[in-house]
């Protein structure tokens, strides 16, 4: 997370699942999301918060992951950034990894439960995507032995 609050975003939406992370993010500049539908998967957390931009009349989000500690200040920022199209995705060694931004005009093609975003639209819809090479490393911490895995460990 702390990589995306230095990105310096307009504002940092946190969607939270089966975990509360407020005591985690007390002090980081953010606004906390309950996602009651976490169970039907992670799609549901990304509905939650694009639902949230829209209410803010947001016209694009950057979304990615809480548990890829490694994913770069500068990747967010290059995503963000990248001239494109209405998806832009973060490549490392050429593959396709988060964060992704996502204008508003695919918000709704998004689907609405299931552990999928951003991911069956850009294989239905290739020429909606835009790739930008990142640094850093995109590795799920799902445990604490990924944690300790790490090539540099990192801390969450």
């Amino acid at each position: 997370m702390a990589a995306a609050a230095d990105a310096a975003f307009d504002e940092l939406v946190v969607v939270m699942g089966a975990v509360d992370l407020s005591d985690a993010l007390a002090g980081l500049p953010v606004t906390l999301l309950a996602n009651e539908d976490w169970a039907r998967g992670q799609a549901t957390s990304l509905r939650a918060g694009l639902d949230w931009c829209d209410r803010q009349g947001r016209t694009a989000a950057v979304v990615g992951l809480g548990d890829q500690p490694l994913v770069t200040s500068a990747a967010w920022r290059a995503v963000a950034g990248a001239p494109g199209g209405p998806i832009v995705v973060a490549t490392y060694g050429g593959r396709r990894r988060n964060p992704v931004r996502l204008d508003r005009v695919v918000w709704a093609e998004l689907p609405m439960d299931g552990d999928e975003g951003a991911r069956v639209v850009m294989r239905r819809r290739p020429d909606l995507v835009t790739e930008v090479a990142c640094e850093g490393d995109p590795s799920d911490v799902d445990t604490t032995e990924d944690l300790a895995a790490l090539d540099p460990p990192a801390t969450v």
